[in-house]
């Protein structure tokens, strides 16, 4: 063949090629600044470009999160009903319309109904637990008395002192003749040795691991987690928010050198209904099992307006961070927030300066020693943009505190497994809980409150006074936020 007709036909190769590319860039990344950026590079370096593009920049996480939520949606239509078990085939029990919730909370509750497409649910009572020593007792208390079902999901399932007692409670229910699932998530599981899932399969509890790392067929995402903690005896009491099962949560032992702070909440009521229904989603999901409950509460119980929102990857949007953002947006005189993990988005990092601008007091409680020091370092980078809008940044002394709270108003409370991160809100399966109660709301913004007196306040001129050691590394962190 011509050497020249051969030059010209790699040539037209090449450009077909960086065209391809290039247009994939353009029609598929969601910062025009990053397809700008990989448009260039796709048409400027030859055979190099496509190659880096292929390697580095197509979101795979996505795609599978994307691919793993249709083939979700399609088991789900499969059930040929909702997993919720109420009487009404599409609402939950409890349902409420709008003209009957009052007015304090219906501007507040319209963004969760946008995200989730879900009305709120009354009657519901609601449980503060502080730490370890107020929240295993009662969950096991729960275990021991179930005669019918338990479900349990959880991240991390420590199988030391705590563990055992979970798995002996467990194992003891399965004998007895209850329904007991316990879901654990396959990379979570792997903090702890023995694994929690070889423990209770040999005592006799059915388990099930999600998305657990394997070779054949390949999965070795450590991504697309489910981190969600939930808690259901018999459809009637249930239990959320960011607590695993562990010794790390029992604080009241100064010896424990793992000391972690935390919240989790009891619920009866309408409610739990949803919080069942979201574990048989996940437990159909890994499994291919959807069975409808056979036992649910209808009748109220309380007084407490509540809501479970779902996030997960392969959404149309983000939906916990569009809930936040709804809320935040709502906001009349206070947004307090409490997390262990704070790398907010462009768009949430706004929506909290357009609050500052309103005259909203916006309140922000940080660990003052992060379990995971590039994410604290990567923080410190950005926090200059909250600071310089008159937003307050406190640090919390330790013991490190993993507690997710974002309060609105004294009125609106939004509580469960969700940190506010990129990997959090776009790569995890997360589950948070909304509450609609001024009672509850007043409880939990005394805690945030006796937190913030005791914390330090974060000052733009501290900031500024790092060295430029200090600053690179910061900001090295920073450019890594999405990988956090």
């Amino acid at each position: 063949m011509d050497i020249m007709l051969l030059s010209g036909l790699l040539v037209f190769l090449n450009l077909c090629v960086s065209l391809v590319a290039a247009g994939h860039a353009l029609l598929n990344k969601r910062d025009p600044r990053a397809a700008l950026g990989w448009v260039a590079v796709c048409l400027t370096f030859p055979i190099a470009g496509p190659i880096l593009y292929f390697v580095f920049g197509i979101n795979r996480v996505r795609s599978k999160a994307e691919q793993l939520h249709e083939e979700k949606k399609t088991d789900e239509a499969a059930t040929r009903g909702k997993l919720h078990g109420g009487t009404h085939p599409f609402l939950p029990p409890g349902s409420m319309d709008d003209y009957l919730i009052a007015p304090i909370y219906r501007e507040l509750q319209r963004p969760g109904l946008a995200v989730s497409g879900m009305p709120l649910v009354g009657g519901n009572d609601v449980l503060i637990l502080h730490n370890g020593e107020q929240a295993y007792p009662r969950m096991l208390e729960a275990i021991e008395s179930a005669e019918d079902s338990l479900f349990l999901t959880t991240y991390i399932f420590e199988t030391g002192a705590i563990g055992r007692q979970f798995i002996d409670a467990l194992a003891a229910a399965a004998a007895r003749g209850v329904d007991v699932r316990v879901l654990i998530d396959g990379v979570g599981e792997l903090y702890a040795f023995p694994r929690a899932s070889s423990l209770l399969k040999k005592r006799g509890v059915r388990v099930a691991r999600f998305l657990p790392p394997r070779l054949l067929p390949p999965q070795l995402s450590v991504n697309l987690r489910n981190h969600r903690k939930v808690l259901v005896a018999d459809g009637q009491i249930g239990f959320t928010g960011g607590m695993n099962i562990g010794r790390r949560h029992m604080v009241q032992n100064l010896q424990n050198k793992r000391r972690t702070a935390d919240m989790h909440f009891g619920f009866s009521g309408p409610v739990v209904a949803q919080l069942q229904e979201a574990f048989l989603d996940d437990w159909g999901f890994t499994t291919g099992e959807y069975t409808l409950p056979r036992r649910v509460t209808e009748e109220p119980c309380g007084d407490t307006l509540c809501r479970v929102v779902k996030g997960g990857p392969g959404q149309d949007i983000d939906r916990l961070s569009a809930l936040m953002m709804g809320v935040i947006s709502s906001a009349g005189r206070t947004v307090r927030i409490m997390t262990p993990y704070f790398l907010p988005s462009s768009d949430l990092v706004s929506a909290l300066q357009a609050a500052a601008l309103r005259g909203v007091r916006v309140d922000v409680i940080l660990p003052e020693k992060n379990n995971l020091p590039a994410v604290h370092w990567a923080t410190r980078n950005l926090l200059w943009q909250l600071l310089r809008f008159g937003i307050h940044i406190h640090y919390q002394p330790p013991p490190f505190a993993h507690t997710k709270m974002l309060l609105i108003d004294g009125s609106y409370a939004q509580i469960g497994s969700a940190n506010i991160d990129p990997r959090s809100l776009r790569l995890n399966f997360e589950l948070n809980m909304e509450i609609f109660d001024t009672s509850v709301v007043r409880q939990l913004t005394r805690h945030f409150d006796a937190a913030r007196r005791c914390s330090y306040v974060v000052t733009r001129e501290e900031l500024d006074r790092r060295s430029l050691p200090v600053r690179m590394r910061d900001a090295m962190c920073w450019l890594f936020t999405p990988y956090l």
